[in-house]
């Protein structure tokens, strides 16, 4: 009996010791390493680049075996980076993609962040300009580029008012809430963060905004891009990265109050009330009527590539086919 029992014992401690064996090899298998590719953002972090941060977060990038580094804005931008070959993707807008075309820079957006323009002219209330035509003899703070005369004249033109009688001050990169109302009268904002900004300072704002004068005016801004020769060369990593970066947008669209605490975990020097307020208001936006997220519509590429021809802001038209693909966003 005693022996039997023995026998049985060395029997269950081999067993258990195979099993552990096995787990062991299992545990010791070598991982395939992730591959390591870089996106620079376009401004300093904010909730047009949540998706991006969830993506990470949230480890949808190392489900398709990707390692990517977030970048922070800088000088040379990501769409001069890109061109060179340095990073891979990165954030940019409809208009830089269009002047790069246009210039013979092989830049391609893969999708649009938020699907409608959501800029627009603001301006104290007390100020009461209503509309683009009230803009006359007012002072524009802007950064001195030709596209923001342009879209200046558009917009003031098209309400029946005289453009010529905007006067244009260059005010680089200064804070709106320290010039607007003192140096200048109205500047360009986006209103998913600094039109949020002032209601949380209850600070009313009129804003006029651009797509309502203009339908050209109704562009991608901001959207995701990587160069022909990525495409080109490494098609697969250009799929899994937008799959895994859809998905990110996807649940911030459905999440937004957790997508906002990981937006602020990885950058905690925004204001938490901005980014929770800012968050709930763009998750509506992201995709707004769009059958999915990040889709891109040519009339919308076509309308302003034009728009900005007839207004001398390209060298040459550009071919709107190659300047966008909806190709390598994930099937819904």
């Amino acid at each position: 009996m005693e022996v039997r029992k023995f026998i049985s014992i060395v029997l269950i401690a081999m067993l258990g010791l195979s099993i552990l064996s096995g787990c062991s090899k299992d545990n010791n298998k070598p991982e395939v390493p992730l591959t390591k590719i870089s996106l620079m953002l376009d401004w300093t972090p904010n909730t047009n680049h949540t998706g991006l941060y969830v993506a990470k977060e949230k480890g949808y990038y190392a489900e398709q075996g990707l390692d990517v580094q977030i970048l922070q804005a800088g000088d040379p931008g990501p769409a001069q980076l890109i061109a060179a070959g340095k990073i891979d993707f990165g954030v940019s807008y409809q208009e830089e993609v269009t002047n790069a075309r246009a210039a013979g820079v092989p830049l391609v957006s893969l999708a649009a962040v938020i699907q409608h323009n959501t800029s627009g002219f603001a301006s104290l209330n007390e100020a009461n300009l209503l509309s683009p035509r009230n803009l006359e003899g007012k002072r524009y703070g802007g950064w001195g580029s030709p596209a923001e005369l342009a879209v200046i004249e558009a917009v003031v033109k098209n309400d029946g008012g005289d453009p010529q009688k905007v006067k244009s001050i260059d005010v680089g990169a200064a804070d709106f809430f320290s010039i607007i109302g003192k140096e200048v009268d109205f500047s360009w904002i986006f209103y998913g963060w600094t039109g949020i900004q002032a209601e949380l300072r209850k600070v009313p704002l009129n804003i006029i905004m651009l797509k309502d004068y203009d339908k050209a005016l109704d562009y991608y801004t901001p959207t995701i891009v990587t160069s022909e020769k990525t495409i080109a060369e490494r098609p697969d990593l250009v799929k899994k990265f937008m799959a895994a970066t859809a998905q990110g947008y996807e649940f911030a669209i459905k999440q937004p109050d957790e997508a906002a605490q990981i937006l602020l975990k990885q950058a905690p020097e925004l204001d938490a009330a901005l980014v929770t307020a800012s968050q709930k208001w763009l998750s509506g936006q992201y995709q707004a009527e769009a059958l999915q997220w990040g889709w891109q519509d040519k009339e919308v590429w076509s309308r302003y590539a034009v728009w900005m021809f007839e207004r001398k802001l390209l060298s040459q038209m550009i071919d709107v086919d190659k300047a966008f693909t909806n190709d390598y966003l994930p099937k819904r």
